[in-house]
């Protein structure tokens, strides 16, 4: 494949999903409604002491190019998982669902496919538990520059941050978008990874497209309050998204500001909200749609991920689009 409208590039990671209650998370030490990385011993602990598994294909950007191609957008994700069970299933489950995987699983490989132990309780809050595992491992080599220079639109996951090599290969990627006349952009991810990595993300938001983060992880880019550090992004970046739980999203591009209102819903699982928020952000930037009408998709998308358990959506998107006067 040489053209993808959108193209992903992050964490290719399984996830494992799972019900239990606080007493639960206290007991195994989890802390509730984060994510946090765990060491390979650590994940086959959590692993072993998860019911009712349920698995998916997920990671974080992995599933905003999900919600692209379930809204009708050739889609493309680049990532690295390991030629075993679990890759087989990802890779399988991602072409299946029309987005193309052009990384083939690696045989051999000394770390397993990357998963993610999710813990879900009855307030539909995830505490995610995740393993990298070969997902760590991306490098240039693994970014086809015919895919990345093809892309319009390339969505990056700041997580790639957390290793040398994907740092490098998410900036090849970026390069070689920008080289296509495509544009560039990055998920903040979560504002602990902000912390980690505050310097490169402050030069990424001058040199991308547009940045899509939540409030807490703008507040951590700029270490200050959220208007201050709205502000500050405008100037830094082209367009600047910030979600809010339960509150206006605010959308900026230069002087132009859209406050786009979000109609609260009670979380079945709020696994995925994000991500498919910047779903149906980017389907409206892709469509030349202005920032208010992108935001609004953008909200619709996340309202029906949360709706379920799981982290794609399950209903047509364009459907729901279309009930709302999007499109």
């Amino acid at each position: 494949m040489t053209h993808a409208q959108v193209v992903g590039i992050g964490n290719a990671v399984v996830d494992v999903l799972s019900e239990c209650d606080d007493n639960f998370l206290a007991n195994m030490g989890i802390d509730k409604g984060v994510m946090q990385l765990v060491e390979r011993e650590r994940g086959e602990v959590l692993y072993g002491a998860m019911r009712e598994r349920r698995q998916a294909p997920g990671g974080s950007v992995g599933n905003t190019i999900a919600g692209l191609g379930n809204l009708g957008l050739t889609t493309a994700f680049i990532g690295r998982v390991r030629d075993d069970a679990l890759g087989r299933f990802y890779a399988s489950a991602l072409e299946a669902a029309g987005t193309a995987f052009p990384n083939p699983p690696v045989a051999g490989g000394a770390l397993p496919t990357s998963r993610s132990m999710i813990f879900v309780t009855p307030d539909g809050e995830r505490s995610m538990n995740t393993y990298l595992g070969i997902s760590s491992e991306l490098s240039p080599a693994d970014v086809p520059a015919e895919v990345a220079r093809g892309a319009d639109i390339l969505f990056l996951e700041g997580y790639l941050y957390d290793r040398p090599e994907g740092k490098k290969a998410f900036e090849e990627a970026a390069r070689l978008c920008h080289a296509g006349g495509g544009r560039a952009g990055i998920a903040l991810s979560d504002p602990f990874c902000v912390d980690r990595h505050r310097d490169d993300f402050r030069r990424l938001v001058k040199e991308l497209d547009y940045v899509i983060g939540n409030e807490h992880e703008w507040e951590s880019l700029y270490q200050t309050d959220l208007s201050a550090a709205l502000e500050q992004a405008s100037q830094d970046a082209g367009l600047v998204v910030c979600t809010r739980s339960g509150s206006d999203v605010i959308v900026t591009d230069g002087d132009t500001l859209a406050e786009v209102p979000v109609k609260r819903v009670v979380p079945v699982d709020a696994t995925g909200a994000g991500d498919l928020f910047a779903a149906g952000f980017i389907y409206g930037m892709a469509h030349g749609a202005d920032l208010a009408t992108s935001g609004r998709m953008g909200c619709v998308a996340a309202a029906e991920v949360i709706s379920h358990f799981g982290a794609r959506p399950e209903t047509d998107l364009r459907a729901l689009f279309r009930k709302e006067g999007l499109i």
